[in-house]
């Protein structure tokens, strides 16, 4: 039995994410191409590949049972010294969010686990780099902001070469997902809808 990392998160659509994406590469984070730009509802997580459509079963169940919210991002945050993230602030969509993601993490639900810190929704543009770098992406994305319909989260799984690809998504209702542009590098294979 194999097991994969998987991720479950909202993707900042387009123009927005793949500006981002590009500003955390310019900071030097060697981990800007390799994830999409999003506000994570699920961590990283090791979960046996065979369980995988229990997996979509249960968000297509969450997903389902939530509805669209209006999203928006302004300003920048840290959890330094806890943890060197420098992050871009959800302002509005924050209690929705943590609704979904203590849904997805539901302790009779096949995604089931604790978190190392309390949850609090974000958008990383900066992570383990040096610290003048961290403090140039605090200080360029102040003024940053975005708003937006959210409508939907996905499933992604990292691959063995650290790229996070997503493998489905969901849209809020049990509507039809619309997807988001794929963001970023020309090197990266584009994530698939399925």
């Amino acid at each position: 039995m194999g097991t994969v990392t998987l991720g479950v998160s909202i993707a900042v659509p387009e123009p927005f994410g793949s500006l981002l994406q590009q500003q955390r590469a310019s900071f030097g984070d060697p981990a800007a191409h390799g994830i999409p730009t999003h506000v994570t509802l699920l961590p990283p997580t090791e979960a046996v590949a065979e369980a995988l459509p229990v997996v979509e079963a249960h968000l297509a169940a969450v997903a389902a049972a939530s509805r669209p919210f209006p999203m928006r991002l302004s300003g920048t945050g840290t959890f330094r010294p806890l943890s060197p993230v420098v992050y871009v602030q959800v302002v509005e969509g924050g209690s929705a969010c943590n609704w979904i993601q203590k849904r997805v993490r539901d302790a009779s639900g096949p995604l089931a686990r604790d978190l190392q810190f309390p949850y609090h929704p974000h958008v990383t543009v900066a992570h383990a780099i040096a610290e003048e770098a961290m403090d140039r992406a605090y200080e360029e994305l102040a003024d940053f902001g975005a708003a937006w319909a959210c409508t939907s989260f996905a499933l992604y799984e990292q691959g063995c070469d650290a790229v996070w690809r997503k493998l489905r998504e969901y849209a809020f209702g049990g509507g039809e997902a619309h997807g988001v542009p794929p963001q970023g590098a020309p090197h990266r294979r584009a994530p698939v809808s399925r």
